[in-house]
């Protein structure tokens, strides 16, 4: 497998990024939940380069062409802010499958324990996205349960699976 690396969004990403707004096959089958606005990523990315401290995104580099992106959340509760984080990832389909995912979610993790006070990184996943399931286990991760019909998508509501790590 190529290297991989995490590095800020970078205008010449945005193009390739908002693919996911408008194409299907780009998000893929369980990242797809219909079109969205493909002007909201570099409206984002204007204001603050997607580096805030409560959400941020970040390119995934393989092999020196962009793979994909990662994500991540301020999830704590009340006024411990960066206490827990949500991390979500989306590959291209030239990038699935190869391990960039499992690699990615490594150094997301490892980035926000270094540079944040976080104590708990979250990833949900829908029941059947058993790769992404793998892929979160690879990454260190632990299965917590099973959330009943929290995401809608190709027209129903799905289960999903919730997986945390902790500090430490």
């Amino acid at each position: 497998m190529n290297e991989v690396i995490l590095r800020p969004i970078q205008e010449a990403d945005l193009a390739d990024l908002c693919r996911y707004s408008t194409d299907p096959e780009a998000a893929g089958v369980f990242e797809w939940t219909g079109f969205d606005d493909p002007k909201a990523m570099r409206r984002r990315w204007e204001e603050d380069g997607w580096l805030g401290a409560e959400h941020g995104r970040l390119a995934i580099m393989s092999a020196d062409s962009l793979a994909g992106d990662m994500t991540y959340k301020d999830r704590s509760p009340g006024t411990t802010k960066g206490a827990i984080y949500e991390i979500g990832i989306a590959l291209f389909p030239e990038h699935r499958g190869q391990g960039v995912g499992t690699t990615a979610q490594r150094l997301l993790v490892q980035y926000l324990f270094d540079t944040m006070p976080a104590h708990r990184i979250e990833a949900y996943t829908e029941v059947e996205n058993i790769a992404e399931q793998r892929a979160l286990e690879k990454a260190g991760f632990e299965r917590e349960g099973v959330l009943r019909q929290t995401i809608f998508r190709a027209g129903k509501w799905r289960d999903n699976i919730v997986y945390a790590l902790i500090r430490g």
